[in-house]
């Protein structure tokens, strides 16, 4: 679980009660200060560390500013505060990323390549590492590095609202999905269409894809381009996902037109156990192809279409990854999707009536 910790030191003591209570409303993880009083004054729900040059004696959590190995070695708190200008410092953060139960890096450089170093080096270490961030935005970049990112960060706010927007950042995680199996009912062939190929910034995994559907209360699980076709390379990138009227299902249960993705947005990439996370779009290409229509229904009754590219190499994931080619499909064969109990306005769930066919 990402976390984040407020760095009061910096913060002017006109807008230092307006933080703390921003951060105990965001529920978020702690406060930080080189002050035990202040400290002291702080709700028990808030982790409090105090920042010390050497180890002192206080019912807080102290993170020792740490200069060398030697005094890593003998700290007798199990925290500590490494600033990481150099080779010499990087190794130092990285011995007390393995080592200790929280470590505090601070970077002088704006390269993530030490911070991706550090995080290699504790792989598998049972302790936190906190990330010091100048910005919302690179608390954002700090949280994903190597895919595992920081597991927490610690950012000086300028006043309350950026503590709002930094646990806004932190709920931004992707939940899981509960599928459902689908059982096709019927294919159509139907002529010309455009249809959209989805390209992302992120390779998908072989049984990600995403989740595609003509009716908001119901999507099939769109495959990538990442298992071998005979005639083309693989484009583990890419889903050829529909038709571009089709809606695509979006991070916080949001949904997009097809037609409707640039360069810059999101997509939800969802595996065959309904394990999400947010992808970037680094292209959407539409052309004319011949179209089919798939019909399918859930085990309750709903009915789901999803308008695809009429052709062999376009394919949809089954129960436990089976990869469908869609020009292949019969009825009663079984493909993975979702089904929704909103309604949609502009992509964002409603509860109205609303019938689509």
């Amino acid at each position: 679980m990402k976390f984040a910790w407020i760095d009061l030191r910096p913060v002017p003591e006109a807008h230092r009660e307006a933080v703390v209570d921003a951060a105990v409303h965001a529920s978020l993880g702690g406060v930080v200060s080189d002050d035990p009083a202040l400290l002291d004054t702080l709700p028990p729900t808030l982790t409090r560390v105090l920042v010390a040059p050497e180890p002192v004696d206080s019912p807080h959590l102290v993170a020792v500013v740490a200069t060398d190995r030697d005094q890593l070695d003998r700290l007798p708190t199990d925290a500590a505060f490494v600033h990481v200008d150099d080779d010499r410092t990087l190794r130092l953060a990285c011995a007390a990323a393995v080592k200790l139960g929280h470590t505090i890096v601070e970077f002088a450089d704006p390269t993530k390549i030490p911070l991706e170093i550090v995080i290699a080096a504790a792989d598998g270490a049972s302790g936190r590492l906190v990330t010091v961030v100048a910005d919302l935005e690179e608390a954002a970049i700090v949280l994903d590095v190597l895919e595992h990112g920081s597991d927490g960060v610690l950012l000086a706010p300028a006043d309350a609202t950026d503590v709002f927007r930094l646990a806004r950042l932190l709920e931004a995680t992707s939940p899981p999905l509960t599928l459902t199996t689908l059982t096709v009912a019927g294919i159509a062939h139907t002529g010309l269409g455009d249809r959209v190929c989805v390209d992302t910034c992120s390779h998908f995994d072989e049984d990600e894809g995403i989740l595609v559907g003509s009716y908001s209360s119901g999507f099939i699980l769109c495959c990538s381009e990442t298992h071998p076709l005979p005639y083309m390379p693989t484009r583990p990138f890419r889903v050829n996902a529909g038709a571009l009227h089709s809606y695509v299902l979006g991070p916080d249960n949001r949904t997009n037109y097809l037609s409707e993705l640039r360069a810059g947005g999101t997509v939800l990439a969802v595996n065959a156990e309904g394990r999400t996370r947010r992808l970037t779009v680094g292209r959407a290409k539409l052309e004319t192809r011949p179209i089919l229509t798939i019909t399918a229904h859930s085990p309750e009754g709903v009915e789901v279409s999803l308008t695809v590219q009429d052709d062999w190499h376009v394919r949809v994931l089954g129960p436990g990854g089976k990869v469908r080619n869609v020009t292949e499909l019969t009825q009663g064969d079984e493909l993975l999707g979702y089904v929704a109990t909103e309604q949609r306005h502009v992509g964002i769930p409603i509860g109205e009536f609303c019938k689509e066919v």
